[in-house]
């Protein structure tokens, strides 16, 4: 008998489907399925790649309401977010399709005696193994820079967004992408090793905690596959004395809460020169307690669910730890009664070096402020951290602030005066336990590529 996940609406803990897991044998039969149909997929043109991923953006845009419903049904996004969400995925296929002629293009280079010629050629099968709290894009981010560059695709998405796994998969094949070029694998984590250490699996990228990303990369390793990694972050966001500080609050409010707070370039730490400290502090807060848990299914909602009921027992694990170790919750903190997985908006102070909420990745609605002398403890905390994603700096002296994110900033990412996230033309990923590898910005479609180097002699 075939084992069955089901997939619970966090909101209010009902059941939205049962699924099917595949079994074992039935894994490998797509993995097989997959390599032969890259045989066939490695030999068409970039032109008819790109046309497919053209066709996907547009039944990316026509569907954007009923994606982004599902969405919220079955990871609690705010419903508000879902489209923007669809507009990025429909992005990046466009981005793709438009970049891979010059990204992928041969490139000449000197020989003596001769020529030669630089080719980027697809590997074969590529398995990503993704996350619940971008249920689309982190799908499109990885997927559509491999197909494009010729490979194919094998994804094993977190199992409380099957449903959004199953839409993808069809979306892809109405789009017209040829069978078994993307395929879903709706498997337990035990079945991902015999994938990984199969001969058709060339490459394998993995999107969440440093603890899975350290498994599968050793697992690949031990095979010799390349793996791509985008693990999690505790973005520091930096406050210095000649900041708008009306623009740091309402901006670093924002960037701790969209998306329920389960974001991995989240803003995570607010670490605030002492000339300024309170005058932040005290509009950050008035920021943040207007912020309501509420309905994701309405649109006046910004704050949603936690995702799944562990994530959230852990989250509040994390904060009471760190009031236990001596922070101060200014607000929030407490599970509130009644169904669902909601958590309020909450504000930590006084965090120190030791605490969770200095130290760890909290994913979900929480703040931590960490007051500092100057530019230089503030650059020395924000690098002091296993972690190196992404991060940000107020300040109205923008040489200044373009300095310390180019030139001192441990991380991959850095906003200046605002907060983007992924862009499709700016490659993303970080450093230490963040991860690495890139992707987007025609970096992700080099990752898992053959480098081929040809030299004709004359």
């Amino acid at each position: 008998m075939a084992k069955t996940h089901q997939t619970i609406n966090p909101a209010n803990g009902e059941i939205i489907a049962t699924h099917e897991l595949l079994s074992d044998a039935q894994a490998l039969q797509a993995l097989e399925d997959s390599h032969h149909a890259f045989l066939e997929w490695r030999k068409t043109s970039l032109e008819e790649r790109g046309n497919i991923l053209r066709n996907i953006a547009k039944r990316l845009r026509a569907k954007k309401d009923d994606y982004a419903a599902l969405m919220t049904q079955e990871m609690g996004k705010p419903i508000s977010q879902g489209g923007d969400e669809i507009e990025l995925c429909a992005a990046i296929c466009e981005y793709s399709a438009d970049t891979a002629p010059r990204e992928l293009a041969d490139e000449e280079r000197e020989l003596e005696g001769g020529r030669a010629l630089v080719s980027y050629q697809p590997m074969g099968v590529i398995l990503g193994i993704q996350p619940w709290n971008f249920p689309f894009y982190q799908v499109i981010r990885y997927s559509i820079a491999n197909i494009m560059a010729g490979n194919t695709v094998l994804l094993k998405h977190a199992p409380n967004v099957w449903g959004a796994a199953v839409e993808i998969e069809k979306l892809f094949a109405e789009a017209g992408l040829p069978e078994n070029v993307f395929r879903n694998l709706p498997i337990d984590a035990d079945q991902v090793n015999p994938l990984i250490e199969h001969d058709y699996v060339r490459g394998v990228t993995l999107t969440g905690s440093p603890r899975a990303g350290s498994a599968v990369a050793a697992k690949a390793g031990e095979y010799l596959k390349k793996s791509v990694l985008e693990l999690g972050s505790n973005d520091a966001f930096l406050v210095l004395e000649d900041a708008d500080i009306d623009l740091a609050a309402e901006t670093c409010s924002q960037a701790r809460l969209f998306n329920n707070g389960e974001t991995c370039v989240a803003a995570k730490r607010f670490i605030v020169v002492d000339p300024v400290y309170q005058q932040f502090r005290d509009r950050f807060v008035e920021k943040m307690r207007q912020i309501e848990y509420g309905d994701p299914t309405d649109a006046n909602t910004t704050l949603g669910p936690i995702a799944r009921e562990d994530l959230r027992d852990t989250l509040h694990d994390l904060v009471k730890r760190s009031v236990d170790a001596g922070a101060t919750c200014l607000f929030g903190g407490e599970i509130p009664d009644g169904p669902g997985y909601f958590y309020p908006s909450t504000v930590l102070e006084d965090v120190k070096p030791g605490m969770p909420a200095y130290d760890e990745e909290l994913f979900g609605p929480v703040a931590s402020l960490i007051r500092v002398a100057d530019e230089d403890e503030a650059i020395r905390v924000a690098n002091d951290s296993r972690y190196g994603l992404g991060g940000g700096i107020f300040s109205r002296d923008e040489k200044r602030a373009v300095n310390i994110a180019r030139n001192l900033f441990d991380t991959g990412m850095v906003n200046v005066n605002g907060y983007r996230i992924a862009q499709p033309q700016l490659p993303f990923g970080g450093v230490k336990d963040s991860g690495y590898g890139r992707e987007h910005g025609g970096f992700g479609m080099k990752e898992f590529v053959n480098i081929k180097s040809v030299m004709i002699v004359e």
